[in-house]
């Protein structure tokens, strides 16, 4: 089970990384290298970045999840 968790957390924190350098920074991002650099300025973010946002959370929690269950897994293990 330890096993499993710890192959998990360490899919999950490539993803974060994946899709974290996918966010916009100060020169572009995602919504960039599909033409939307101009709908910055315009204000509001496109379609392509609110769902990467959402996407980034849900595996932002689960990668949370699975350090605490690592945690507690090797608290009860110890």
């Amino acid at each position: 089970m330890v096993l499993g968790f710890s192959i998990a957390l360490i899919v999950f924190s490539l993803l974060m990384m994946l899709l974290v350098l996918m966010h916009k920074g100060k020169g572009g991002g995602l919504s960039d290298m599909f033409g939307g650099g101009m709908q910055s300025s315009v204000g509001g973010s496109s379609v392509a970045e609110r769902n990467l946002d959402r996407i980034t959370i849900v595996v932002g929690l689960l990668w949370f999840a699975c350090i605490v269950v690592l945690g507690i897994l090797m608290k009860v293990n110890n």
